[in-house]
């Protein structure tokens, strides 16, 4: 056609791309919740969705982007969940009255309706506010019933909208395993009845240590890959922080809320300094530290004011949790102008109190690193020999990459090339191994 333009062709498509991605982003999540809650079935209300947003790819180029797209999406998928329900129902029916002609005195009076939890379930907080559907999600998805592999992979799927694929990805296991892996999870919640309903108020303390849980897994599922995520990837540890943040406002009188939120938030802000402009991985002692998000820092300190300050009114103040200890350790890294000038005996004492509450051998290993600052190589070498043999550490690459660095700065350059030669072994991901690579150089290796 003489004078036709390509980009004015493209243009209503990309309008329309425009219009589905704002409405799903601000309204998935409450059409999900809300077609779980009326079929009681997870995976259908993905796919019948997931159908919605076909359709108007289909539809809307020609007839036109709606006054209001998500409503639009609403009544599409809950249509096409009323006519699969409908299918089902008939072929139920179909299967009754086989069985009716051996029993014609049994009926199943009931076969025909399937009722889900109470349209009316709503997750409320303690002070009586009803909450964003995104936490009803977060809180069903984590069921203390449910193994906390199939509650992290239900959060992924069903609260961030993430594909089964990329899922797999973020978990590095192939596309089958993590669609079994959700599969399980789901039939146990068919299998075990349990209803899309959030718990109520005196019972969220009991479910809210797993949700957070699941958030820092989450976190640190997309924050421990240094590589830069590629495009469409899903930023799970962005994900993770949004979350945190909205379980932060449901329980303002909750301290680990919201030292959760200040510790993502602070471990988040170095993120960028992780890799220098090569794609090579920086230590956190040799970061530039003018590429810290300083916003994001401010707001982790905030949170961790909230942290110290939560607890209920005229009650002693809790002792610092789990949380609240490693928020208070990276408050130490992320504050210092210079790395020479962070308080390491201090982060020492903090995985001290952090090893009594909660002993881990990896936090005894962090505390290893942390001595060797405060004490020299040689201490934080002690250190480590009384950890590094502990079973649960057994093929753990972080102990081989801890040992090299401490060898190294004690000058017993032999025995740091043969400990990276050994981290080298185990390093996952490209960044890692030239790091560790350049070591090795840096020693003669």
């Amino acid at each position: 056609m003489a004078g036709h333009d390509p980009q004015d062709a493209a243009a209503p498509s990309r309008a329309v791309g425009a219009a589905l991605t704002a409405a799903l982003a601000g309204e998935r999540l409450r059409i999900v919740a809300g077609l779980i809650r009326t079929t009681g079935d997870w995976e259908l209300a993905e796919d019948c969705l997931q159908d919605a947003a076909e359709r108007a790819l289909a539809h809307w180029p020609a007839d036109g982007i709606p006054d209001n797209p998500a409503g639009w999406l609403r009544t599409t998928a809950q249509r096409r969940a009323l006519d699969l329900l409908r299918r089902r129902r008939t072929e139920l029916r179909k299967v009754q009255e086989v069985q009716a002609m051996d029993e014609p005195t049994r009926r199943d009076e009931g076969a025909d309706r399937r009722p889900g939890p109470p349209a009316g379930d709503v997750l409320v907080g303690p002070g009586g506010a009803v909450v964003d559907d995104r936490l009803v999600l977060l809180f069903a998805c984590c069921h203390p019933a449910l193994p906390l592999a199939g509650r992290v992979a239900l959060t992924c799927k069903t609260v961030t909208g993430m594909s089964t694929r990329q899922v797999a990805r973020a978990f590095l296991v192939s596309e089958a395993t993590m669609g079994q892996r959700l599969l399980r999870t789901r039939n146990k919640i068919a299998h075990a009845g349990i209803a899309f309903a959030p718990p109520p108020p005196h019972r969220l303390a009991e479910r809210t240590a797993g949700v957070l849980a699941v958030i820092y897994l989450l976190f640190n599922e997309g924050y421990t890959a240094p590589e830069a995520r590629t495009a469409g990837e899903p930023d799970l540890a962005a994900e993770a922080i949004d979350l945190a943040a909205l379980v932060s406002r449901l329980l303002p009188d909750d301290p680990e809320t919201h030292a959760l939120l200040a510790l993502l938030r602070l471990q988040h802000s170095r993120r960028a300094a992780r890799l220098d402009d090569r794609g090579d991985l920086v230590p956190m002692e040799d970061q530039d530290r003018t590429r810290w998000d300083r916003a994001m820092i401010d707001a982790g300190l905030a949170d961790l004011r909230r942290a110290r300050a939560a607890g209920t009114p005229g009650r002693p103040a809790p002792a610092a949790g789990t949380y609240r200890l490693q928020a208070e350790i990276a408050a130490l890294h992320a504050t210092p102008a210079t790395a020479a000038e962070t308080d390491w005996p201090r982060v020492v004492a903090l995985y001290d109190l952090l090893l009594t509450s909660s002993p881990s051998p990896v936090t005894a290993l962090n505390r290893a690193v942390a001595v060797g600052f405060a004490d020299g190589p040689d201490a934080g070498l002690a250190a480590l020999g009384t950890v590094a043999d502990d079973p649960r550490l057994s093929g753990y690459r972080q102990v081989e990459v801890v040992r090299a660095d401490l060898l190294r700065r004690a000058g017993r350059v032999s025995e740091a090339a043969a400990a990276y030669r050994r981290a080298l072994g185990d390093a996952e991901g490209e960044a890692e191994r030239r790091f560790l690579r350049r070591r090795l150089r840096e020693l003669g290796g």
